[in-house]
């Protein structure tokens, strides 16, 4: 995967974007469906009935879908409902919040900046979440792992609700385990949802 939360070529099954045509890793589309009444639904967990329409995971992708591109998908007349991208958004926030909070229940997943900090110098976080409303100066003291991922997806109460606290700004979690689901969520919410501040680059690193 990149940064931005595209996915990079890889084995596995691909699929073909509705709005524009390119192929790639399942991973990086959303999948839609239409319902009984012809209403598109989108399949975040992938297990709904029916003929998948499958879309970038990207909010401009998703703009440009038309009612006809979803028809063609469905090979039926749909509706396509408003504010689907932010129902979109709003879903994949709930799975990467409760797949973090799995992840904390099974001992892979701590928070807090002390304890993300000693995962990271260990060599243990194989992921970094820093809230997207958290600090910049404070984001900036931690690092993105050795060839692992960052992500500024969540905000520090969606954080928060991962780890049963108000607020959250830096996490992390280590391999294995619900890191690659992490992983794959959220670089699919990193596409609707503009992601300001990164981790640094290890330099400066005092306690906040």
């Amino acid at each position: 995967m990149t940064r931005g939360g595209r996915l990079k070529d890889r084995d596995g099954p691909e699929r073909r974007c509705a709005v524009t045509g390119d192929v790639g890793p399942k991973q990086g589309l959303i999948r839609f469906v239409a319902g009984p009444d012809g209403v598109i639904v989108p399949d975040l967990a992938g297990k709904l009935p029916g003929r998948g329409i499958w879309v970038t995971a990207d909010r401009a992708v998703l703009a440009r879908a038309t009612r006809g591109a979803f028809a063609r998908g469905a090979k039926t007349a749909v509706t396509v409902p408003d504010g689907l991208a932010d129902l979109i958004e709003a879903g994949l926030a709930r799975r990467v919040v409760d797949l973090v909070s799995l992840a904390r229940k099974a001992g892979t997943a701590v928070c807090g900046f002390e304890k993300v900090k000693a995962w990271l110098a260990d060599g243990k976080a194989k992921v970094l979440l820093q809230a997207s409303d958290g600090s910049a100066r404070g984001k900036g003291k931690l690092w993105t792992p050795q060839g692992g991922r960052w992500f500024g997806c969540l905000t520090a109460s969606e954080l928060g609700l991962a780890f049963g606290r108000d607020s959250v700004v830096h996490a992390a979690l280590s391999a294995g385990g619900l890191a690659d689901r992490v992983v794959e969520e959220a670089a699919k919410l990193s596409g609707f949802r503009p992601v300001d501040g990164a981790a640094g680059t290890g330099k400066d690193q005092e306690t906040e």
